[in-house]
This record gives C-alpha cells, sequence and structure tokens, in this order.
C-alpha cells in the first residue's frame, strides 16, 4: 500500500457522506493482532443524512448495515476488516479509539464533543488496516466545555437524565417513548440541542426523529 491510501479512503468514505476521523498505531495493549493502522470513520453535521435517506432500504438497523456494507466493499480491496460500535463481545472502545485519533472530547452529557461541530457528530465504525498507513497527526485541541460556564446542556433534560452519578438511559428512554416526550421523540434529545457549540450544524428534523426512533427501539 502507499502513503495515499488514507486519502484514498477520505474520499471514498466522503461519497456516502463520511468522514475519516483520523486513526492510531495500535499498541500491544490493544490486543489487535496484525492490525497496522485503526481509522475512524464517522459522519459530521447534516453530511450522511441526505445520502443514508434516499438509498437504505429499511430493514433492522438500517444504518449500521448500510454504513457496514458500504465500508466493507472499500476495506476488503485493501486487505482491511470493518468494526462497528455494537459489535462484541468484546465490544471495541470507539471512544478512547476516537478520543486517540482526533481532537474529541468528553463532554459533560458523556458525548465526545467536537470542537468544530459541537454534539452533531457520530462515529459509525472503524477500518483495521494490516497496512500501518501514513496517517495524519492527531489535532491538538482544547474542549469547548471547559470554558463554558452556563453548561445548558445538563439542565436541559426534562427528566434529569444526566448528573453525576451517570447518564440514567432507562429514563430518558421511557420519557421519549411517552406523550411529554413527542419534542424530544421528534426533535431530537434537549440537552445535546441546548449546547451552543456547532449549533448551525444540527441534524435536520427527518434524522433527528430517526435516531431517536432508533433509541426508543420504535423503528429502524
Amino acid at each position: 500500500m502507499g502513503t495515499s491510501i488514507y486519502a484514498d479512503l477520505a474520499t471514498a468514505v466522503a461519497r456516502l457522506g463520511l468522514t475519516l476521523r483520523g486513526g492510531f498505531r495500535p499498541t500491544a495493549d490493544d490486543g489487535l493482532d496484525d492490525v497496522g493502522a485503526v481509522v475512524m470513520v464517522g459522519h459530521t453535521g447534516r453530511s450522511l443524512w441526505p445520502v443514508f435517506e434516499t438509498a437504505h432500504q429499511g430493514g433492522p438497523d438500517p444504518l449500521d448495515r448500510w454504513v457496514r456494507g458500504h465500508l466493507t466493499t472499500i476495506a476488503e480491496p485493501l486487505d482491511a476488516a470493518v468494526v462497528t460500535p455494537n459489535d462484541g463481545p468484546p465490544y471495541r472502545p470507539f471512544q478512547r479509539w476516537a478520543q486517540r485519533a482526533a481532537g474529541l472530547h468528553q463532554s459533560p452529557l458523556g458525548l465526545l464533543i467536537d470542537p468544530e461541530f459541537g454534539l452533531w457528530h457520530a462515529l459509525r465504525a472503524a477500518i483495521l488496516s494490516r497496512d500501518p498507513l501514513d496517517l495524519p497527526p492527531r489535532p491538538e485541541t482544547a474542549s469547548p466545555c471547559d470554558s463554558c460556564t452556563d453548561r445548558p446542556c445538563l439542565s436541559a433534560c426534562p427528566v434529569d437524565a444526566f448528573s453525576e452519578a451517570g447518564y440514567d438511559a432507562a429514563r430518558s428512554r421511557a420519557h421519549v417513548a411517552s406523550a411529554a416526550g413527542a419534542d424530544c421523540r421528534t426533535g431530537g434529545c434537549l440537552a445535546r440541542r441546548a449546547c451552543p457549540i456547532g449549533a448551525e450544524h444540527a441534524y435536520e428534523d427527518a434524522q433527528q426523529a430517526f435516531h431517536m426512533a432508533s433509541f426508543i427501539g420504535a423503528g429502524d
């Protein structure tokens, strides 16, 4: 493989509305035998939805299947494998991987925050390459949460699902599925929407509703 492989991967995934989020070379502690490079794949802002909305075929876990299918087609000629956050066991430490590869930081909500896109991004897969590749350096960025004094994300949830004890997913899911949770269900998580960073990149309503339906198990 040549040194342009990473750039070629970036071009290929961009056609899907996806983006590479950097990469790293694993160490022995990662337990990734015969893997020379881990390349993170995700989407930022509204880039994914127009492509996925018109192309997917429905069925169970349509987004995971759609991403995996396309990335496998891209990765196989490179003798590389594709893994997703839901693969397991053992489940892959995607948040830790992303922090090693990209300029992402832990937010008070537990989600990783991007200095440009805020909370409006997601990790979708990782490409495990046998070749170490020519990877870009990890961006050195400051967390935008460090200078946020009001932290509106922590007070926006109507059922206080976010606290110092962590995220109460069951409480959040029950609220979103209820009549009182209609705004969250159709417009997306209020806590996520309250973050001022990257607000201009917020998902459109159809994408918000899609993800929330998946969250409560009411749709695919």
